[in-house]
This record gives C-alpha cells, structure tokens and sequence, in this order.
C-alpha cells in the first residue's frame, strides 16, 4: 500500500470518527438525535452556529438516514452506493482538514 494510499484511509477513518462522536455528543446533551432539519430554524444565531457543526457531522447522518431509509423504504441499492461513496468522500475532506489542522498545531509531525 502507498503512503497516500494509507494518508487517504485515515483520513476517511478519522472523518467518520470525528463525525460519529460529534453527532453522539450532540445527542448526549440536547437529547435528540442531530439531523439536516437543525439548518431549518430560519436566521438565527443557532442556526449559524449548527453549519460548522453539520459540515463535519454529514458523513455520519448522510449513512445513518441512507441505512435508515434502506429498511424503512426498501431503497435500491445503487441509491445506498451512491450516498455511501458521498459519505466517503465527505469524510475524507473532513478528515484531511482535521489532519491538516493537527500538522499546523505541530500535534503530528
């Protein structure tokens, strides 16, 4: 395996990590599940304050509601594929930019 081979799966790794304890700690303290709807309360603070939180929670909530929708909705598979590949790559992103940000603060060499 390539070191970039291997940099992209931990990236991916981390990304969903990161997007699972932030979606579990959300449902921890405001005792609801996290969802796509926290962007629908119109202009306000809190609003603005759930994008930066939603950018690095969607590949847990895109995979969590697509798993849902499977067994509730019977969706076809190349559907779930299409939202998995999605979520993967999101995670990525995410991942990168966490990994990018820990490199800068000197966290990794």
């Amino acid at each position: 395996m390539t070191p970039e081979a291997l940099n992209t799966f931990f990236a991916i790794c981390i990304g969903f990590a990161l997007a699972g304890a932030l979606v579990s700690g959300y449902q921890a303290v405001a005792r609801r599940p996290a969802g796509f709807g926290l962007l629908q309360d119109g202009v306000a603070p809190k609003t603005f304050a759930a994008v930066p939180f939603l950018v690095f929670a969607a590949p847990f909530l895109i995979m969590r509601n697509t798993l849902r929708g499977m067994q509730l909705e019977s969706r076809r598979v190349e559907f779930v594929m299409m939202a998995t590949v999605i979520a993967g790559f999101w995670s990525m992103m995410s991942g990168t930019f966490v990994l990018m940000t820990l490199r800068a603060a000197g966290v990794l060499v």
